[in-house]
């Protein structure tokens, strides 16, 4: 039995021996295959953190207005009689663009005029008559009335005829012209729209905590995905006394120069009010920045002595706080040296004390004002 129990004992230990000689075995093979590896190095992208000059801005959507924009109508009912202008022209203060039919108050205008000569004849007739003592002062002042009356009535009738004439009251562009001759108008019907398009008023709305930030005659540049790339210019003009109670937000106007007419009345623009004064912020891509909630982390490459004093690169962690964000940038406020070189893709594979080694060939975007890309 003893021999048995020894027999069985020298058996397991042989067995545990075997499997741990051969982990061990292993462990020191895959050791000597790593160190003929050499440690695993990181390719990655870097771009030096540089300083550039932010102006703060206030970010906001606004609507185009015309400077001066109204759809015309008629004062009085008619039937279209003559249209004298084209869809999309540009017309000139005053200039006629609509006649309606004024036969009948023309003749009622001439027979006033001939009502008003007669009674001008007999005026300066009687004058005559009144200084031989003819008349009487009485009579004179009759026909002297009598003839300011008929004037009156000249005049009222010259305003009716002229009410059929509906003219531009101001310079401006016609828009498309939806009436034609021979057709019926009543007075306030639309009969087409005129907009004053050399210069646009933009309304926008910004959050009441910006309101100490605005005043009149701040630059405004504004966008519009109608012509991807361009920057309209133009300056506040006046920002409501009233904070609306339903939003707690503030209407702000711009007046924007407009020569080309390319901003139309109605028009959706993205627009930034540049309030304050340019300041210098260290700028990294967005896409450098881990952002953590318990802090935002980013990777520098630094120069160190290797094995055999060969120049090595490793990765280094660093704590950073960010500032504001533009297009594809953010503002570094502190945690970074100007100048370091900061790893701009390829971080997520990196940790502290990571070898890397630079490749520049794809870096991501960094532009202030990203534009998105034409499709051909």
């Amino acid at each position: 039995m003893i021999k048995r129990m020894l027999l069985m004992l020298v058996a397991i230990a042989a067995v545990f021996g075997a499997i741990f000689g051969y982990r061990f075995f292993m462990g020191m093979m895959m050791g000597k295959m790593m160190a003929r590896m050499g440690v695993p190095v990181e390719t990655v992208s870097v771009m030096p953190a540089q300083k550039e000059s932010w102006q703060p801005r206030l970010a906001a959507i606004g609507s185009v207005r015309a400077a001066r924009g109204v759809d015309l109508s008629s004062e009085s009912a008619g039937m279209v009689m003559k249209i004298l202008f084209k869809s999309g022209e540009t017309v000139k203060e005053g200039q006629p663009l609509l006649i309606l039919n004024y036969a009948s108050d023309n003749a009622q205008l001439r027979a006033f005029k001939i009502e008003a000569e007669l009674a001008h004849t007999v005026y300066e007739r009687d004058k005559k008559q009144f200084a031989l003592q003819i008349v009487s002062k009485a009579m004179l002042d009759a026909d002297r009335a009598d003839y300011l009356n008929k004037q009156a009535l000249v005049k009222r009738q010259q305003a009716l005829v002229e009410q059929k004439i509906v003219r531009a009251p101001f310079a401006g562009v016609v828009g498309i012209c939806a009436i034609n001759p021979g057709q019926y108008v009543n007075p306030g019907d639309k009969l087409v729209t005129l907009q004053a398009l050399d210069k646009v008023y933009v309304d926008f709305f910004l959050p009441q905590q910006d309101v100490a930030r605005l005043q009149t005659g701040q630059a405004v540049e504004l966008i519009t995905d109608s012509y991807p790339g361009r920057i309209f210019k133009g300056a506040i003009s006046a920002v409501n006394p009233q904070i609306e109670r339903e939003t707690r937000n503030v209407q702000a106007e711009a007046l924007v120069d407009n020569p080309g007419h390319e901003l139309l009345a109605g028009m959706y623009v993205s627009l930034e009010v540049l309030a304050g004064e340019p300041k210098e912020y260290l700028t990294l891509p967005q896409a450098a920045v881990a952002f953590n909630p318990y802090g935002e982390i980013v990777f520098v490459v630094q120069k160190e002595q290797g094995p055999g004093g060969k120049e090595i690169l490793k990765a280094k962690q660093k704590f950073i706080v960010v500032g504001e964000t533009r297009g594809d940038q953010v503002a570094v406020v502190s945690g970074l040296d100007e100048d370091e070189l900061v790893v701009a893709s390829g971080q997520m594979k990196l940790k502290n004390g990571t070898l890397v080694k630079i490749d520049n060939t794809i870096l991501p975007s960094n532009e202030a004002r990203p534009q998105v890309p034409d499709e051909k």
